[in-house]
């Protein structure tokens, strides 16, 4: 059998650089272009595939996205005017589902491909639809994409995770922080990268409650 021996009492010095979450950065680059004004800039955001991926999907959709320095990002999302999310790009990646929580609130309207370009099933995104149902959009899902509508705007509501979902936790958090009113998430995902997500909503003006513990509270700071 193999071994790993480590010879301890020595001391240690020297400097780490630590490498942004990319399970930080996706979510929060999308939060990002819930702003209708102003210029957001990211910092230490690795420049993973899937990061450029959602960066040029944000891209097609209208939103300004620029590489300041090697894990700088500058976004500029007062020109998104499109709710259809690149199919071949947004099929990719996990991440894609976020971009229906900003769509549906920024523009009241989303068509974005399944997660990895599956159906529903093996990554199942049913925990999604019932919370954007829960806020009131219509969903469906057409031709290999998550597709819905609002009319007017989303509406704060209480909402069960099932099996504190992390992506439905973030996207209901992304939805909800321009929710008309009070969204409250019960049985929400914990992870230190939801605490993340809800820092840098706060920092931008929303308020949520509750991030790092089973019951959130996104809402619009009015």
């Amino acid at each position: 059998m193999a071994q790993l021996v480590i010879e301890g009492g020595k001391s240690l010095a020297g400097d780490v650089a630590v490498i942004g979450s990319k399970n930080s950065a996706l979510p929060i680059i999308v939060a990002a272009a819930l702003a209708a004004e102003g210029v957001t800039i990211l910092e230490n955001v690795p420049r993973y595939t899937d990061i450029l991926d959602l960066c040029q999907i944000l891209r097609d959709l209208g939103v300004a996205v620029e590489w300041l320095a090697d894990d700088r990002l500058s976004i500029d999302a007062k020109a998104l005017h499109s709710y259809q999310a690149r199919y071949d790009l947004a099929k990719k990646l996990r991440g894609s589902t976020y971009l229906v929580g900003l769509l549906l609130a920024r523009l009241g309207q989303a068509d974005v491909a399944f997660p990895g370009g599956c159906q529903i099933g093996s990554r199942p995104v049913n925990f999604h639809i019932q919370g954007f149902q829960a806020l009131g959009a219509k969903m469906w899902l057409e031709h290999g994409s998550i597709q819905g509508t609002v009319d007017g705007r989303l509406q704060g509501a209480r909402v069960y995770v099932e099996r504190a979902s992390f992506g439905t936790t973030l996207n209901l958090m992304i939805a909800g922080s321009l929710a008309d009113g009070t969204t409250i998430l019960e049985n929400a995902a914990m992870e230190p990268e939801v605490v993340d997500v809800a820092n840098f909503l706060n920092a931008m003006g929303a308020r949520v409650r509750g991030a790092g513990t089973n019951l959130v509270e996104p809402f619009l700071n009015s």
